[in-house]
């Protein structure tokens, strides 16, 4: 017989190492389906980590891959840790995105330092408002918000390639369905020049650190980590667990809604229907292999998207799918849900009972 027995809190350290090995096993894991594929398995994950890191192109390149992710993996860590289970960042990204160029293509005019700023609070707004409505369903009427958020998602993206045939189109864009570009004034300045890279990355370390301070240091954490931890007592003693869930929906939906606004103001300049490869969802990984702690989402975005620009060159080396990727991710969040199991609980081994036989 098996027994699971749960264990005691584990400790910053003893997750980290978890989530090091199960990055670690899924590479290891990855290595099986490459071999079928004919490659060669330290080949080919030489030239993923040459892809990633080989040269300032590409080490550029990792980390502008790495910016949403950061964004997207804190929206979902900070949802998760009150248990409001975020599916719909992706939504939340592209509706971000639609609010800035709403905003950078004229509706309101000046310098950069007032446009910047205007169009970075439209898109937290739009993406904080999009995940306001699953987050009042789930605390006034009990709705599961993992299949409101979720389904949002389509919703969204839907929305957003209706207005980009219609209504938000370029003019000048001769047909294609995307929408005006963003004035300069209030495009993300480039970090380094005549590459790609541009100061959302500095917004999205600013927000891990915020949010890490917001849920160690403040009242507010604390309240969201007793709602995380059991949402009935924490009404018990006295904390607004309806308002804990609106302020956490509010935040969460707002950092993915930045995520889409740098990559509009900060990388592409314009919206298109494939603006994202599946950043929102890419985020839930981030999160959860990074345990949910906001400074190790970082590491672990780093660590996604360096498998996927590895993934990218290594594809364009070998001719294999750069599917490669997703492979890997997928295989991570697998080896981070059996970890997972195995710090809450202890697995015991117990020897059945001889069956008694009966009286003569």
């Amino acid at each position: 017989m098996i027994r699971l027995e749960p264990r005691p809190p584990a400790s910053v350290s003893r997750m980290l190492a978890v989530s090091l090995a199960a990055g670690a096993a899924a590479l290891v894991l990855a290595a099986i389906p490459m071999s079928f594929a004919g490659l060669s398995v330290f080949e080919a994950y030489g030239l993923i980590v040459k892809g990633a890191f080989g040269s300032v192109f590409a080490f550029t390149e990792m980390l502008t891959r790495a910016t949403p992710l950061i964004l997207t993996g804190l929206a979902a860590a900070v949802a998760f840790r009150a248990k409001l289970w975020n599916i719909g960042a992706e939504g939340q990204l592209y509706a971000g995105a639609l609010a800035a160029v709403a905003v950078g293509t004229g509706a309101v005019s000046g310098p950069g330092y007032i446009l910047i700023p205007a169009v970075a609070l439209a898109g937290a707004l739009a993406g904080g408002l999009v995940m306001l409505g699953p987050t009042l369903l789930k605390s006034k009427l009990g709705v599961d918000e993992v299949v409101t958020t979720l389904l949002l998602n389509f919703i969204i993206l839907l929305f957003v390639q209706m207005m980009l045939e219609g209504p938000m189109q370029d003019p000048m864009g001769m047909g294609w369905p995307q929408s005006e570009p963003i004035l300069d004034e209030a495009a993300l300045p480039k970090l380094l020049e005549r590459t790609r890279i541009h100061w959302g990355l500095i917004v999205a370390l600013a927000a891990s650190l915020g949010v890490y301070f917001l849920l160690k240091r403040t009242v507010w954490g604390f309240e969201i980590r007793a709602v995380g931890e059991n949402a009935a007592a924490a009404r018990h003693a006295g904390i607004p667990v309806t308002a804990t869930f609106i302020r956490v929906g509010l935040l969460s939906g707002a950092l993915a809604g930045l995520a889409g606004v740098g990559e509009v103001a900060g990388l592409k300049g314009y919206l298109t229907a494939d603006l994202s490869p599946g950043f929102g969802y890419s985020g839930i990984v981030v999160a959860m292999l990074a345990g949910l702690s906001p400074i190790g989402v970082v590491f672990a975005a780093l660590f996604i998207a360096s498998i996927f620009v590895g993934a990218d060159s290594m594809s364009r080396a070998t001719g294999v799918s750069n599917y490669l990727a997703d492979l890997i991710v997928a295989m991570a969040l697998l080896c981070v849900l059996v970890s997972g199991l195995f710090l809450r609980f202890k697995v015991r081994f117990i020897s059945a009972p001889a069956a008694k036989g009966s009286a003569g």
